[in-house]
């Protein structure tokens, strides 16, 4: 019984099942599959979605060809990306003493054609 279910195991394979409603629409996750093979795969796919719904393309992967960031992988990146104040208007709020602090250091154009009276 132990090598049977191993030999089905192996028979079988998951996939998933990506379709657009529209050519210009985005591909969206419907469901996944068992099939032996993708040729099998696209059939079943069509088979149980397409008849049910107008779909202008549809997309069987295989799961194991299917690849994404790990917890741990997934944790990193977090903690990478974790301060995003500069996405929003408040993470520069530095800036206005900044400007301030520049514009105090300025000459302006009276100062500068005072100089020029100076001088004479």
């Amino acid at each position: 019984m132990g090598a049977k279910e191993s030999k089905t195991s192996h028979f079988y394979q998951e996939y998933e099942v990506f379709s657009k409603k529209t050519e210009k629409g985005s591909m969206q996750h419907q469901f996944s599959l068992l099939a032996p093979n993708h040729e099998m795969a696209l059939s079943m796919a069509q088979e149980n979605f397409m008849r049910r719904e107008d779909v202008a393309d549809i997309w069987v992967v295989k799961r194991e060809n299917i690849y994404g960031l790990t917890s741990e992988e997934r944790q990193l990146l977090t903690q990478r990306l974790e301060n995003k104040d500069y996405r929003t208007t408040k993470g520069y709020g530095y800036l206005r003493s900044k400007w301030r602090e520049k514009q105090q250091g300025m000459l302006d154009e009276k100062e500068i054609m005072s100089w020029k009276e100076v001088k004479k």
